[in-house]
């Protein structure tokens, strides 16, 4: 990996670990219904990476093929989503970006896939906020 910048992140249990280079575009927060699903999350925040500025520094994810060009990678012992790898789109992968060390270093730019996107996703910043937990 050779430009410039690097990020690293890994999964929960710390069995994987990575680094990324410079982003080839900001990252969008994905609504979309297999996303969704293979997080458990209303959304997800991935950045695009080339190929080449991915590299594994410990472990190998799991990798799951979730539609017929679409591959998600995770951890096999935690289950926390790594990447996603899509067939029309070689020597690109995307990351996870809560995956990261520092999330707050790439913040998502846009949203996509908002056709599937739930409902009460677009009304949340109306809700009540707590520093932790609502419980005191």
């Amino acid at each position: 990996m050779s430009d410039g910048e690097e990020h690293r992140g890994g999964c929960l249990c710390g069995d994987i670990r990575y680094a990324i280079g410079t982003p080839v575009s900001p990252g969008a927060l994905c609504h979309c219904v297999s996303c969704r699903r293979a997080s458990g999350a209303p959304a997800v925040a991935w950045v695009t990476v080339r190929e080449v500025a991915f590299r594994l520094e410990k472990g190998t994810p799991e990798e799951y093929r979730s539609s017929p060009q679409v591959r998600r990678g995770f951890c096999r012992r935690c289950g926390t989503p790594l990447t996603y790898r899509h067939e029309g789109h070689p020597g690109f992968v995307d990351v996870t970006v809560a995956s990261l060390d520092e999330p707050a270093a790439l913040a998502p730019a846009d949203h996509v896939w908002t056709e599937d996107r739930i409902a009460w996703m677009e009304h949340l910043d109306d809700l009540p906020e707590y520093p932790r937990t609502r419980v005191s």
